[in-house]
């Protein structure tokens, strides 16, 4: 099986990397030639993953024509541009792994539903858990959970991409795998929030304790099953990006609570931080469902400009007891 990544940011070159084991041929599309030349001539991503050596089995381009012989594709572009480049693959009935974790904004639909609509005879699966993407460049273990309605595409997928250091764990919940991925995004700005306002480890373990019940709320009402939001793409995942600068959404929650204003943390294109936009989409959704989650609603409105750290802060505070249930 030859796999080709969609994506050259430091996640997609990870993955690559994965797929390019024991010198396994695997195809990287790109949209920076610097990327692509870095990675061909010096075997490095040094826009994205600089300082990791990356397999010489494994090979750039700039031409989405390119991936029209791999066998399945893993697609780590941004979630708000899933589509338009799913749109432009040469072949859109090859079996899609999305790797990207987010809600499309502009429709308010999970990553797979997009990709149901852009490529709808392809075979659908998502891959997700708690992966910093230089930890799985260099080797390091983890354990993620791919999840696929076909579970004979699932043991193929698991067979050529499993390593010991990457374990996958098989699931047939998608949208749960998805929702994990999502939401973790959301709450792990809130963590960094607290970080930056200095409010301590004990509010930091409430926020993500509680955060992890919106989760739960929230996937429920979405069909997600619980055992899967409570596993590595769900709760692992949140406890990661909940607790290290290496997120991208936790260092913007955390330059928020510092003080930095909401543009200039955004103005970097190189990164994207997730959450940022998929918590008004999510804020929106749940108030459409008649699902409770504050903590996402005092993002959003961070977020959004229509609240100061210390507006939500209080509000969240000032909410009365209640009994400790999802």
């Amino acid at each position: 099986m030859r796999i080709g990544v969609i994506g050259g940011g430091a996640w997609g070159t990870a993955l690559a990397q994965v797929a390019a084991a024991n010198g396994r041929d695997s195809l990287i599309w790109a949209l920076e030639p610097e990327v692509v030349e870095a990675i061909n001539h010096r075997h490095e991503n040094s826009v994205y993953l600089p300082g990791v050596g990356l397999s010489e089995s494994l090979r750039a381009t700039s031409d989405l024509a390119d991936l029209a012989g791999c066998d399945a594709l893993l697609s780590v572009a941004p979630a708000q541009h899933t589509r338009s480049v799913l749109q432009q693959l040469p072949d859109r009935a090859v079996p899609l792994v999305l790797c990207s974790k987010g809600i499309e904004e502009a429709s308010g639909l999970l990553l797979h539903h997009v990709a149901r609509e852009a490529c709808p005879d392809a075979p659908i699966a998502v891959l997700s858990g708690p992966t910093f993407a230089h930890e799985v460049a260099q080797g390091l273990p983890t354990a993620v959970t791919l999840a696929a309605n076909d579970h004979a595409l699932a043991e193929r997928l698991r067979e050529r991409l499993t390593k010991p250091a990457f374990r996958i764990y098989l699931s047939d919940d998608v949208a749960g795998a998805e929702i994990g991925g999502a939401v973790k995004n959301v709450l792990a700005i809130a963590c960094g929030v607290v970080e930056g306002k200095g409010l301590g480890q004990n509010a930091r373990a409430s926020l993500i304790a509680r955060g992890f019940v919106e989760m739960t709320r929230f996937g429920l009402a979405f069909g997600a099953n619980r055992e899967t939001l409570a596993g590595l793409s769900g709760l692992g995942d949140l406890v990661l990006t909940c607790s290290s600068t290496s997120s991208r959404n936790f260092s913007l929650g955390k330059g928020l609570g510092e003080g930095k204003s909401r543009d200039e943390l955004l103005a970097d294109r190189r990164t994207v931080a997730e959450g940022a936009f998929t918590a008004p989409v999510l804020a929106r959704l749940a108030r459409e469902k008649g699902v409770d989650m504050p903590i996402v609603a005092a993002v959003d409105a961070l977020i959004a400009g229509r609240a100061s750290v210390d507006e939500v802060l209080s509000e969240l505070l000032s909410r009365p007891p209640r009994t400790e249930t999802v």
